[in-house]
């Protein structure tokens, strides 16, 4: 049985600082050899640009460019939404959990290019519920929001980004001491955060000034960061936290979005060891789920209904995982939005850890 790979035709140059990078009409390429590998496909075919003379391969294009272990890249993003831990899901690969974290942190690179790629054209058509999903990074002493930008009707997600806290509630007199010792030694979240985070919230969503219907609840941080928005004709309506939480809600659509994040990922668990040891991997895990949400998973698991971007009219029919993961996307064609872009590069800061690991790698970022 011969070893022949598909035809692959590339579609432009990878190289970014090759003029038909970005722009391929008149593009051209030869042929230059194979090279083999272990994994399948185990004979991978090689090129040539014919302008800025660099080489590359037909795997410069797929998302699991540079894997050893590229049949796990599907697999990852199943677990994920299965509620598994890393570790979990090392133990059924036979590999470092590191690995896994890893495949994750590409996962989502992948989703943040895919879901701006993506994104419904023109202008956003529906009322847009927002809210701040409460959760952690690193201990319970540093809190965090997930700000959610989501279709009233749809259920689409439009948008995400993140606000730092500060811990609040009840706590002990140890507790309070420890909060003021680990404030002293790396600083107090911002406390306009909030309204920060969703001012950017609504420019990811729509990133064009437009009238807007806004519903959230009664948080005090909301009408400021509205007002933060020129250009803007927002219209904001506000429904009680304490109100039932039915299809009925005005809220609905957020507070269904709020118990999928909560159901289907490990990190989220009210009381659990698989939390988030940084703030980057979490909005990483929001950007797989928002990917998942939007084009694979149906409106309803019981009744259909298709998915929320079917519903917008923007797909025809459900995208497969393999579909989601058939070709690598790449950020200087995307063009992300300078916050994304941060979560993109790895950026986002976790107090307790003085130097993060960032992604900055030349050829394949």
């Amino acid at each position: 049985m011969s070893d022949r790979t598909a035809p692959f035709a590339p579609p432009f140059c990878p190289r970014t600082d090759c003029r038909y990078h970005r722009w391929p009409t008149g593009w051209r390429w030869v042929r230059h050899g194979v090279y083999r590998r272990q994994a399948s496909p185990t004979v991978i075919p090689r090129f040539r640009c014919r302008h800025c003379r660099i080489t590359f391969s037909a795997q410069t294009f797929a998302t699991t460019y540079w894997l050893r272990r590229p049949e796990l890249l599907p697999a990852v993003f199943h677990r994920l939404l299965a509620c598994s831990g890393y570790r979990q899901m090392a133990r059924e690969a036979g590999c470092h959990p590191t690995t896994v974290m890893g495949l994750a942190a590409r996962l989502g690179r992948h989703a943040l290019l895919y879901l701006h790629q993506q994104r419904p054209p023109g202008p956003v058509a529906e009322p847009l519920v927002i809210d701040g999903f409460e959760s952690f990074e690193f201990s319970q002493y540093y809190p965090l929001h997930v700000n959610l930008a989501v279709g009233a009707h749809s259920h689409y997600v439009y948008a995400f980004s993140e606000s730092e806290l500060r811990r609040k509630g009840r706590m002990t007199p140890r507790q309070w001491r420890r909060r003021a010792v680990l404030e002293a030694r790396h600083g107090r979240a911002d406390p306009r955060a909030i309204e920060r985070g969703v001012a950017t919230l609504v420019r990811l969503a729509a990133p064009t000034a437009q009238p807007l219907v806004i519903r959230s609840d009664e948080h005090d941080a909301y009408p400021r960061a509205l007002r933060r928005l020129e250009g803007y004709a927002i219209r904001h309506e506000r429904t009680s936290s304490r109100r039932r939480r039915t299809p009925g809600n005005p809220l609905f659509a957020v507070n269904l979005l709020d118990l999928l994040l909560r159901h289907n990922s490990a990190n989220h668990k009210r009381e659990t060891i698989a939390f988030s040891k940084r703030r980057q991997s979490v909005l990483e895990r929001v950007a797989v789920l928002a990917l998942w949400r939007n084009f694979v998973k149906p409106f309803s698991e019981r009744r259909g209904g298709g998915t929320p971007a079917m519903r917008l009219g923007h797909r025809p029919r459900p995208v497969s995982v393999t579909e989601l993961l058939a070709r690598r996307l790449f950020p200087s064609r995307v063009g992300l939005a300078p916050e994304w872009m941060r979560y993109y590069r790895r950026q986002v800061q976790t107090r307790a850890i003085p130097h993060p690991r960032q992604h900055h790698l030349r050829l394949a970022f």
